[in-house]
């Protein structure tokens, strides 16, 4: 029998968010954050060009994709560094900061791959609670030992919705030290509407230890194609890349992401119009009764503790699913608006039951 890592004996394996088919075949995805549209005309054209070529490589530094990105951020194309999805990004920024002894700090509950990421990496998992729904940075400064070499603060976060607004984060950056590296994952970035909520893009520049985090997954609508970038000065962006898998990022997302750039303004009208889905599930669920925090994604969240499966369990049998996280709570992501009436319906009747 080989010999494994015995890590593995102890790690979880990640679950992704589940489609379910009620009695009557209504299917109604809630549970991965995706983008309820089909890719605009224009993605779809670019891949069916690039697929042509798919008998080629891809180009390893994804040239066009840089310079694009370079352009739209204003951004010298030496500050960025790409791989297969955010998460995948995220697992190089692991892999670049970690070694025995290594600690990375983040909110718990945030984004589920961090656990995963530290302890595949070798890092030490350094978890600091929520509060009241929202990163406690004060707490997550406190957290800081000479051990730490990197900090994630997901804005908004994951499954929370939940945002750190710019004075409390100009406040936790100026308390990290220089030699600790803070990630801002800012994967739900285009559905942030709070004008109090910082850009990393405006931070990063003048902080050398700042990197920021985005995704052509959300907002964009690749989630298909995983497509993942961060953002730093080029000392970070360089070491980054140096832990890219070649080729990470194929040539059809390459093209995609291209064309979702061009196409920017006709994706963000849809952007627009799940935020403001996402302001009516989330008035319609608080005049049933719920509390739910106010969110910058594009999702919701109910804290339902030891109800959480039973009401995901309800949720399925109405055709919808949604993100439990036992003994806590459900993330629901925001889609059309007939998958969102049906979730509502079926809330609504759990609420009653």
């Amino acid at each position: 029998m080989p010999r494994f890592r015995a890590i593995l004996d102890t790690m979880p394996a990640y679950r992704p968010g589940k489609a379910v088919v009620s009695p009557d075949g209504r299917s109604y995805k809630l549970s991965s954050n995706e983008s309820p549209y089909d890719p605009l005309p224009s993605v779809v054209e670019a891949v069916a060009r690039a697929a042509t070529e798919v008998h080629r490589y891809p180009d390893p530094a994804a040239t066009a994709l840089t310079e694009a990105l370079a352009e739209r951020y204003g951004v010298p194309p030496e500050h960025i560094a790409l791989g297969a999805g955010s998460v995948t990004v995220a697992q190089q920024l692991f892999e670049t900061v970690s070694e025995p002894g290594a600690e990375v700090v983040y909110a718990w509950r945030s984004f589920e791959a961090y656990p995963l990421l530290a302890d595949l990496a070798g890092a030490t998992s350094v978890r600091v609670p929520l509060a009241g729904e929202t990163h406690d940075l004060a707490a997550m400064a406190e957290a800081i030992t000479p051990a730490t070499r990197m900090v994630f603060v997901c804005n908004p976060n994951n499954p929370t919705g939940t945002v750190v607004r710019s004075g409390e984060l100009k406040a936790f950056l100026d308390r990290v030290p220089e030699d600790v590296l803070v990630v801002l994952d800012e994967a739900y970035r285009e559905y942030v509407r709070d004008a109090d909520v910082t850009d990393g893009l405006t931070v990063y520049r003048d902080r050398p230890n700042v990197a920021v985090l985005r995704t052509f997954s959300k907002a964009y609508g690749l989630a298909g194609l995983r497509v993942g970038y961060l953002i730093a000065n080029e000392p970070v962006a360089a070491a980054v890349r140096k832990t890219m898998v070649p080729f990470a990022v194929n040539h059809l997302a390459q093209a995609a992401a291209v064309a979702s750039l061009a196409a920017e303004d006709e994706l963000l009208e849809r952007v627009e119009t799940v935020v403001g889905e996402r302001t009516r599930v989330r008035d319609a669920l608080i005049a049933q009764g719920w509390t739910v925090p106010v969110t910058e994604a594009n999702f919701v969240w109910l804290r339902l503790g030891e109800r959480t499966l039973e009401f995901a369990e309800a949720c399925a049998a109405e055709g919808v699913a949604v993100r439990p996280f036992a003994g806590e709570g459900a993330r629901v992501s925001i889609g059309t608006p007939e998958a969102n009436d049906t979730f509502l319906a079926a809330a609504a009747a759990f609420r009653d039951a």
